[in-house]
């Protein structure tokens, strides 16, 4: 039984489950991307699952860093390993507490994932085209977030350069999906400054009132009770 230390988690994680997608007959393709894509969100997995770590119970779905599940991290020897669990594609590592973003929930309602602190969860906020054109697509309020978890759920507030950091995670339909998640307060134990920098209550009522769009994407903005949570 592998047991973690101060400050680390230990995790298994399928190295290719990102590389598949299923559609909604159930049928299975495999999805390259690794193809000419230098994206590490988008080619490197991040779904894992916790053996040991502190306060996390056994057995839960997290969603971690793409750059967590590296050589540095990853634990070898642990073990007298067969020919088939060499050539496994589940591995195993050690990774800073930091690096886990969200957990999964199946009590939830609401999509499941949970985020860990000092992390929450956002969506993009966007400007509809207001002119006579048609076609033209709205516009992303730069450095804008709606945040859809904590204590400042339901409200828009400015955040710092660049914190809309997007996981880009295998859905539990098989499909990907893409969740958003900033440090609104920042983080003491790692030194970062909060992110969240004020609360913007012009932009939460156009939002609450459907004038401006949520989501992850200019193209699945939309008003934010048509929305629905990854």
């Amino acid at each position: 039984m592998l047991k973690h230390v101060e400050g680390k988690v230990v995790i298994s994680l399928d190295k290719e489950a990102k590389n598949w997608h299923t559609f909604t007959n159930g049928t299975k393709i495999r999805r390259e991307r690794q193809f000419e894509n230098l994206n590490r969100r988008e080619t490197e997995p991040v779904n894992a699952i916790v053996i040991s770590g502190e306060n996390i119970p056994s057995g839960v779905e997290i969603l971690i860093h793409p750059n967590a599940a590296s050589e540095t991290n990853q634990i070898h020897n642990y073990a007298k390993l067969s020919g088939k669990d060499l050539d496994s594609d589940i591995k195993y590592y050690s990774i800073p507490e930091d690096q886990c973003f969200l957990w999964y929930d199946m009590n939830k309602v609401d999509g499941g994932w949970t985020p860990f602190h000092p992390y929450e969860t956002a969506l993009r906020v966007f400007k509809p085209y207001s002119g006579v054109i048609h076609g033209i697509e709205p516009t992303v309020l730069k450095d804008v977030l709606y945040v859809i978890s904590g204590d400042l759920s339901g409200k828009v507030v400015a955040t710092l350069q660049a914190c809309d950091y997007q996981i880009v995670f295998q859905g539990k339909d098989g499909r990907e999906g893409n969740i958003i998640r900033f440090r609104p307060y920042g983080d003491e134990k790692t030194g970062r400054e909060p992110e969240a920098i004020a609360l913007l209550n012009d932009v939460t009522e156009k939002v609450h009132n459907g004038e401006y769009l949520v989501g992850i994407t200019v193209s699945d903005a939309k008003p934010l009770n048509e929305f629905v949570h990854a």
